[in-house]
């Protein structure tokens, strides 16, 4: 028999019998269904940290904070009592780093900014160096950047984040205006480019001044985080090596004493973040198997209900000359057909969930064509495998006692 003709009559046999062939596969779809959702709503995941994560911290520098990255109680006590990172700080990896092309100190809390009769209570204010304009994260989608000299003699000039500017301001033109942050005087040069949200979070609330105005504000008793770009964005390694040996310098660290610092990279924390998610993908993996083995028993009993009803028919079919092989055949094209059309179904409902969760929530998807392939491959590959039984079953018969069978 033709494979186009056996998938066929697998198709009419299933369409005749639709309510059986549904419980047969609901297994499979259960499953598929979940995996699918799971994976398009990771995948979205995925991209969005990704993109968050290059947005704030830069796909070409790392940053040197006093903590860094702490994944237990004890190393986080212990990052504590690290001191604070300073102006001195910076200036030694300047200075020992030739590698590095640019250093910016920053420090940042939330504060009030108002203009006229509009009041944002709680915007993220950072005060930042004089090499602003070497790093991508900082941009200016009207006006300009904070000039270094401005910096350097730390006037009251902001840089805003695209909505803090458009809540301030409305449709009126927020250059050359003055802000108030913590109630002091700000002249508006310039504002940012839209970034969008994070987990429903705006990364377009904050303002951008120079250091030296930000600590007359708030104090210089806080510890500043160092972004560092090196000369060449394949020289990361070295230029992260080469900045701590000038921290370990300037702190005259002894060469049996550990760093005193973190230093990470946008790779530190993604590969945190998938070191995360790699046991949400186990789970899935386990849950999504045991589904299969059960749905595949069901499509395996199935399949042995389905050779005893045709047993007078497989027998007359073997006495006009049917070989064996034809048999199997016929049986497993059959047990794959049912096995794939759940596949589909779920695959179809899995894209639907996941659209409608990134719909109603701030989680997003992204549909993948692979996780479409392999979820289809899989469901076959279940029908194969659990229909071969029945397959030999069906061939083994004797055609004299199939054709005697009622």
């Amino acid at each position: 028999m033709h494979v186009f003709e056996s998938v066929a009559v697998a198709l009419e046999s299933i369409w005749a019998n639709k309510l059986r062939s549904l419980l047969t596969v609901l297994g499979n779809i259960v499953a598929v269904t979940a995996s699918i959702t799971v994976v398009a709503l990771i995948q979205g995941l995925n991209t969005y940290v990704t993109d968050a994560i290059v947005t704030n911290v830069g796909a070409d520098s790392f940053t040197v904070e006093r903590t860094g990255i702490t994944r237990t109680d004890e190393e986080l006590d212990k990052a504590r009592g690290n001191p604070l990172i300073t102006l001195r700080d910076a200036s030694a990896i300047r200075r020992y780093s030739p590698i590095v092309s640019a250093v910016v100190a920053q420090a940042s809390r939330n504060t009030e900014v108002s203009y006229g009769q509009h009041l944002l209570e709680s915007v993220r204010v950072q005060g930042v160096t004089r090499d602003l304009a070497q790093f991508s994260v900082f941009d200016a989608e009207r006006g300009r950047l904070p000039s270094p000299l401005e910096v350097e003699r730390s006037q009251p000039v902001v840089l805003l984040g695209w909505e803090t500017a458009d809540r301030l301001f409305e449709d009126t033109d927020p250059l050359d205006k003055i802000v108030k942050i913590s109630r002091v005087h700000f002249r508006v040069v310039g504002v940012s480019k839209k970034k969008g949200s994070s987990f429903g979070q705006s990364l377009d609330e904050f303002a951008v001044i120079p250091l030296g105005a930000y600590q007359k504000l708030f104090g210089a008793r806080q510890s500043l985080a160092l972004m560092v770009k090196p000369r060449d964005p394949s020289s990361i390694d070295p230029a992260i090596e080469q900045a701590s040996i000038a921290l370990r310098i300037e702190r005259r660290l002894r060469p049996a004493h550990e760093n005193n610092f973190g230093v990470f990279t946008s790779d530190t924390i993604l590969g945190i973040y998938h070191q995360a998610t790699t046991g949400i993908y186990t789970v899935l993996v386990g849950v999504v198997a045991l589904s299969l083995v059960v749905g595949g028993i069901v499509i395996m009993n199935i399949m042995l209900m389905v050779v005893t009803e045709r047993t007078r028919e497989i027998g007359l079919r073997k006495a006009l000359g049917a070989r064996r092989r034809d048999i199997v055949w016929q049986v497993l094209t059959e047990s794959v057909t049912l096995s794939t059309c759940g596949g589909v179904v779920g695959t179809a409902l899995g894209f639907l969930a996941a659209l409608a969760i990134s719909r109603l929530t701030p989680v997003p998807a992204a549909i993948q064509p692979w996780a479409v392939a392999v979820a289809v491959s899989i469901t076959a590959g279940v029908g194969l495998f659990f229909g071969l039984y029945p397959a030999i079953r069906a061939a083994s018969l004797d055609p004299i006692e199939a054709l005697r069978h009622e």
